[in-house]
């Protein structure tokens, strides 16, 4: 095998025999090493293959800033998940629960806690994806020391039921495919920008959204937990966040005759003010 792409010093990327993409990891794999040479076979530590274009260009983006320990230990939840799950992967789950391991770890590091406002939902409703992310976070103990809450699992069983919209239940698929671009048009247009698709703050947004979608496909909704006054703040802090949240309200109500709650909004806001105005400061 001959290196296709340098990640970093100790991930590459190649092709097997089958002409697939492949990830391969190993201490100082790629050091001093350029593309169109050999792969020292004897440096190997870990292989997967990638079959969905584009996978490979988001890892190397992410993987510039983040250490490649945390994608090997996706790669261990998710090998682990695939044998418990009845249902096929979403190979984009190494990219989306790469960074989210590295988010959560940045923020035990910093003393940060979040709850996550559907732990009991999804402990009830996601069983099974609830178990495998509670085995998730003993592999991620394992390997760094650090025992995060069965908030995070929460988290991570959330990823794994986003997976069930890939192809299984093409109208649903369809459905919140629909939703969820015109959410992004309406952030589009009414800032009167084009987002940075590559950006990990838009990769955080659209995994918001289809985390929603999930749950407009499924007739949940988050419940109330958001006081008036905190509700009042966030409309002040962005103002101009929150009117694109109240259009996106609008939409929803006249598409899909869905109403969102105010935790929503709120969530809304945040990630809108946090994808819009870090792409203006940029």
């Amino acid at each position: 095998m001959r290196i296709e792409k340098v990640l970093n010093n100790n991930v590459v990327m190649t092709t097997n025999k089958d002409n697939q993409e492949m990830v391969v990891m190993g201490k100082g794999l790629a050091f001093q090493k350029k593309v169109g040479q050999a792969i020292d076979d004897t440096k190997i530590e870990k292989t997967f293959v990638l079959k969905k274009q584009g996978v490979s260009d988001k890892l190397a983006l992410l993987l510039k800033d983040t250490s490649e320990l945390y994608l090997n230990i996706s790669s261990r939840i998710l090998d682990f998940a695939q044998s418990q799950l009845s249902y096929k992967l979403d190979e984009y789950l190494y990219v989306a629960l790469t960074d989210h391991i590295s988010f959560a770890i940045s923020r035990y590091n910093q003393g940060i806690e979040l709850k996550n406002p559907l732990l009991w939902e999804i402990r009830k409703y996601y069983k099974p994806e609830f178990q495998v992310a509670l085995k998730a976070l003993e592999i991620i103990e394992s390997e760094t020391g650090i025992a995060l809450g069965e908030d995070e699992a929460a988290s991570i069983a959330l990823h794994l039921v986003n997976s069930q919209l890939s192809g299984e239940n093409m109208e649903v698929a369809v459905q919140t495919t629909e939703m969820v671009n015109s959410i992004l048009n309406i952030v589009k247009y009414h800032f009167k920008m084009d987002l940075d698709e590559n950006s990990v703050n838009y990769g955080r947004f659209l995994t918001h959204l289809r985390f929603f979608s999930i749950r407009f496909a499924r007739k949940e909704k988050l419940e109330e937990t958001v006081d008036s006054f905190f509700y009042e703040q966030i409309m002040l802090k962005y103002p101009d966040a929150y009117a694109c949240t109240k259009k996106i309200t609008t939409y929803l109500e006249n598409q899909f005759k869905w109403s969102l709650t105010k935790d929503e909004e709120v969530y809304l806001t945040v990630h809108i003010h946090r994808v819009t105005n870090r792409h203006k400061l940029k």
